[in-house]
């Protein structure tokens, strides 16, 4: 068994594809119209046959609630693996990205926690 799909709960698709492609750097799979919405997904670059992020349209009564609670309380939505945060802070930054946590070290890991300006923070992390 192995997670084939994941999703995160997007205020507008569009503005999503466009961060999550354009700024984070992913790269649409699927994109298939579904009446006002989409089904919409991304994948690494570096694995377009691995796990797809499915840009999840926000019209569910219990989508806004739950996200206006866990960006209340600082929790991302989910987690991207990179090869180095420090690094990929800086590029983001650069291209305007507001973080809500700068790089940490905590244990094994760094980790810093970024708004993909869809309503959900995201946290990016890889192993010391």
């Amino acid at each position: 068994m192995r997670i084939h799909l994941s999703s995160v709960f997007v205020d507008d698709q569009e503005t999503a594809l466009r961060f999550y492609t354009d700024v984070l750097g992913f790269v649409k799979k699927h994109d298939v119209p579904l009446g006002e919405d989409r089904w919409l997904t991304v994948v690494s670059p570096e694995d377009p046959d691995g796990t797809e992020l499915v840009l999840e349209p926000s019209g569910h009564p219990a989508v806004q609630p739950y996200k206006t609670a866990l960006v209340r309380d600082g929790i991302p939505a989910t987690a991207f693996a990179v090869d180095d945060v420090h690094a990929e802070y800086a590029r983001l930054r650069e291209l305007g990205v507001r973080f809500t946590q700068e790089p940490v070290e905590a244990g094994p890991v760094i980790f810093a926690v970024l708004d993909d300006t869809c309503g959900n923070l995201i946290q990016i992390i890889h192993n010391k």
